[in-house]
Formats: structure tokens, sequence, C-alpha cells
């Protein structure tokens, strides 16, 4: 007699904790809004630089990097040394493969390659970058 009550009560105890993990669990994820909705967002992750940090390179030399969770290309900017530069950008499905080249006018020194993302959110919004040193030709 006593066991089918024993099984109906783990049973029960079973159906509530699932239930209560799978809600506590929904919120999460890889969004730092907490609970999801409107205001929950994924940070831009930018990622891949070429040529490497502190590498050495000529005046105007190419570089590129891979933006992550960015939705539109428009909200990629660049600048180098305060310098806005011009970038294309090439859909990877799950990233943008960004690319561009370090104004020709930098010579002999060394500058930042600077990212910024802007997204309509501004706690979201994104910033990374690394240091080249330019040659003088």
């Amino acid at each position: 007699m006593k066991t089918p009550r024993l099984l109906a009560v783990f049973f029960i105890a079973s159906c509530f904790s699932t239930v209560n993990a799978s809600e506590h669990h929904s919120g999460h994820g890889a969004s730092s809004g907490g609970g999801g909705g409107e205001n929950a967002c994924l940070k831009p992750q930018l990622t891949k630089f070429l040529p490497a940090n502190l590498a050495t390179v000529a005046p105007g030399s190419a570089f590129s990097f891979m933006a992550f969770n960015v939705s539109k290309p428009e909200q990629i900017h660049v600048t180098v040394k305060t310098i806005p530069v011009e970038v294309s950008t090439e859909n990877k499905e799950t990233f943008f493969l960004v690319k561009g080249k370090l104004p020709a006018e930098l010579i002999n020194t060394t500058a930042r390659i600077n990212i910024k993302v802007n997204t309509k959110i501004s706690r979201c919004n994104g910033e990374n970058g690394w240091l080249v040193k330019i040659t003088e030709k």
C-alpha cells in the first residue's frame, strides 16, 4: 500500500523540480539582459586581427578582423589614429569578415586600429582594436 503513494510523491516532486529548473534557466544564454526580451543583447565579439598585434607593416598595408554578433555591417566603424578608415565587409553567415587598409600618410609610427560597433542599445555597443608598427616605406 505504501509503495504506490511513495512513487506518486516522488513523481510529483520530480515533475516540480523539472518545471522549476526550466523556469530558472529560461533567461540564461549568451544574452546579457538576464531575462531575454527587448533589452537583451549580445555584445559584439571582434577577433582574429591580422596583421598580429605589434606587427611591423608598410604604410597602406591591408588589415582584417572578424566581427561576431553584429547584425549590420553599417554598425562597424574603424579608425586608425583617429583617421576614419573605409572598410569592406563580407557576410560569412555567422560573422562578418572586415577588411581595410591603413592610411598611406601614416609613416614611421605606431598606430592603433580601433574598432567600434554601435547598436541601438548603447550598453550593447562593442569596442576593440590592436597596435601595429608602421615603417617608413
